[in-house]
C-alpha cells in the first residue's frame, strides 16, 4: 500500500466516525421500531440498502484527495444544478412538490446533492488566495452561490429544502462577515413573526393594524442601535433617536386623545427621515456605514410589505394553514395541526423511559403522520421516553461540535469553511425538525438527519460528511 494513503486512513477521525456510526445505527432501530416486520421488510429493510450504497459512496469518497475536491467543486455544483432545472420539468406533481424524479419504485431528490456541491463551491471560492470578505464583489459572489440553489429548489416548490441553504450565510460569518448582515437576518424572522402573528389585531383605541405598527417600531429601534453600535456616529444617533421617539410618542397621543388619524402615516414619514438623514451624513461627514443602515430601512419596509404577499400568493395553501395554525390565527386539529398535535402527545406519552413497543399507540397505530421521515422524533419520544430523547439530542449536539472542532484545525481556509458548512447544514436540520415535533416552527418537510427514512437524504448527508474526513485527514500532508 502506499504509505500515503497508509496515512491517509490513519489520519482518519475515528470519533466522527464512530459518532456517524451511532446516529445510523439508532435512526434504523427508531425506523424499524414504528413498524412490526421483519428487518428486511418495509421501510426498514429498504434503509438498509440505502445505509449499505451510502457506506460504499463513503469509502469511494475517502480515496478522493482534496484537490479533486476543489479542482471539480465548479463542475459538480453546475451539474446539481442543471439537475435541479431539469427535475423542475420532468419530476411528477407530490403534494404541490415537484422536486423528485421517479424511475419505477425508485426516487432521488436532487435537492439533496445540491448542499454537498454548494459547500464544495462555497469553501473553494472563500479559500482563493485573493479572496477577501470585505470586498463587495467576492461578498456578492459568495452570496450568489448560496441563492442560485436556493431559487432553483423554490421553483419546485420545496421551500423547506431551499430553507437549509441559510445555514451557510453563518460560514460567512465565521470567515469575517460583518455581524450587521446576520443581525438583519434574525431581524427578518422578528419581521416576519411579529407581522404575521399579529396581522388580524388592531389596537384598541385607533384603527391601526398592531402587526404593520410593531414592525415599523421595530425598524426603527434596530436601525437606530446600528448606528450606534456599529457605525459608532453618536452625533447621528442622538438626533435620530429622539426625532424618532418624540414623533412616535406625541402622533399616538395626539391621535388617542386630541385628533384621530392614522398614525402609520407618522411612522412611514419617520423612516423616510432617517434615510434621507443619513444619506445627507453620508454627504456632510463622510459617515459611509450610514449608507448600509439607509438599505437596511429601505430592505425592512420592503420585506414587511412583501410578507404578506408571500403568505397570499406565492406559499401553498398547505404551507400557509401550517403558519396560522403555529402562530394561533387558526385552531385546527384535524388538518395542518393534526400532526404536531399528535407528535405532542406520542412524546408526553412516552413518561421518562419510554413505553412497551407494543403500547406505543401513537406511532405504531399511525396516528402519528410520517412518524418514520419527518416526524421520526416523535417515535423515540413515545418508546425511549425522555431519557432516550434527551441522549439522542446529546449525541447530535456532540456530533455537530465534533465537526466544528475539525474545521477549526483545518490548516487551509478551504477545509475550514467546508467543515463550517457541514456543521450549519446539519445543525440546521436538527434545529428545525425538533422544532416541527415540538410546535415550535412550522411544518416544513426537513428531515432528521442519519434518522428520517429516506435514501436521498441519507446519502446526501454521508457525501456531506466523508468528504470532509478525507479533507481533514489530509490538512498536515505537503505535496
Amino acid at each position: 500500500m502506499d504509505r500515503r494513503k497508509g496515512n491517509i486512513l490513519q489520519r482518519l477521525d475515528l470519533w466522527t466516525i464512530l459518532l456517524f456510526a451511532s446516529l445510523a445505527i439508532m435512526g434504523w432501530f427508531a425506523i424499524h421500531s414504528v413498524e412490526s416486520g421483519s428487518i428486511m421488510s418495509g421501510q426498514s429493510g429498504k434503509q438498509i440498502i440505502w445505509i449499505c450504497i451510502s457506506l460504499f459512496t463513503g469509502l469511494v469518497l475517502l480515496c478522493i484527495p482534496k484537490h479533486t475536491y476543489r479542482n471539480i467543486s465548479l463542475i459538480l455544483y453546475a451539474a446539481t444544478l442543471a439537475l435541479g432545472i431539469l427535475t423542475i420539468f420532468i419530476a411528477t406533481d407530490i403534494k404541490g412538490s415537484r422536486s423528485w424524479i421517479s424511475a419505477g419504485s425508485f426516487s432521488i431528490q436532487p435537492a439533496e446533492f445540491m448542499k454537498f456541491a454548494t459547500a464544495l463551491m462555497l469553501a473553494t471560492y472563500i479559500g482563493r488566495r485573493d479572496f477577501k470578505i470585505s470586498n463587495n464583489r467576492d461578498f456578492i459572489k459568495c452570496v450568489g452561490i448560496i441563492i442560485l440553489p436556493m431559487l432553483i429548489i423554490l421553483a419546485q416548490r420545496e421551500t423547506g429544502s431551499a430553507l437549509v441553504y441559510l445555514a451557510l450565510f453563518l460560514v460567512l460569518y465565521r470567515e469575517g462577515m460583518t455581524g450587521i448582515f446576520l443581525l438583519t437576518a434574525i431581524s427578518a424572522i422578528i419581521y416576519f413573526v411579529v407581522g404575521v402573528k399579529y396581522s388580524v389585531e388592531t389596537m384598541s383605541q385607533l384603527p391601526v393594524n398592531v402587526g404593520q405598527y410593531a414592525t415599523t417600531v421595530i425598524i426603527q429601534i434596530i436601525s437606530i442601535a446600528i448606528v450606534k453600535f456599529w457605525c459608532k456616529h453618536d452625533r447621528t444617533f442622538t438626533v435620530l433617536f429622539f426625532t424618532n421617539l418624540s414623533g412616535t410618542l406625541l402622533s399616538y397621543w395626539i391621535a388617542v386623545y386630541l385628533v384621530e388619524f392614522n398614525i402609520m402615516i407618522v411612522q412611514y414619514a419617520l423612516l423616510l427621515f432617517n434615510i434621507i438623514y443619513l444619506l445627507l451624513q453620508i454627504r456632510l461627514s463622510k459617515e459611509k456605514r450610514n449608507l448600509w443602515v439607509a438599505l437596511y430601512i429601505i430592505g425592512a419596509i420592503g420585506f414587511n410589505y412583501s410578507c404578506s404577499y408571500i403568505m397570499q400568493n406565492v406559499m401553498q395553501p398547505h404551507q400557509k394553514e401550517r403558519i396560522e395554525v403555529l402562530f394561533g390565527l387558526k385552531e385546527d386539529k384535524n388538518d395542518a395541526g393534526y400532526n404536531v398535535l399528535q407528535s405532542k402527545i406520542a412524546i408526553g406519552s412516552g413518561g421518562t423511559f419510554g413505553r412497551e413497543p407494543l403500547s406505543c399507540t401513537q406511532t405504531k397505530l399511525g396516528f402519528v403522520p410520517e412518524s418514520d421521515t419527518d416526524f421520526i422524533f416523535c417515535s423515540i419520544g413515545e418508546e425511549q421516553g425522555f431519557a432516550g430523547s434527551a441522549f439522542v439530542m446529546i449525541m447530535f449536539v456532540i456530533f455537530i461540535l465534533r465537526i466544528i472542532h475539525l474545521a477549526e484545525r483545518q490548516n487551509e481556509i478551504f477545509g475550514r469553511a467546508y467543515g463550517y458548512a457541514i456543521a450549519s447544514i446539519f445543525f440546521l436540520h436538527f434545529t428545525i425538525n425538533l422544532g416541527m415535533v415540538l410546535g415550535i416552527t412550522p411544518v416544513i418537510g426537513i428531515p432528521l438527519p442519519f434518522f428520517s427514512y429516506g435514501g436521498s437524504s441519507f446519502l446526501g448527508f454521508t457525501i456531506l460528511l466523508f468528504i470532509f474526513l478525507r479533507i481533514d485527514a489530509e490538512r498536515e500532508i505537503k505535496r
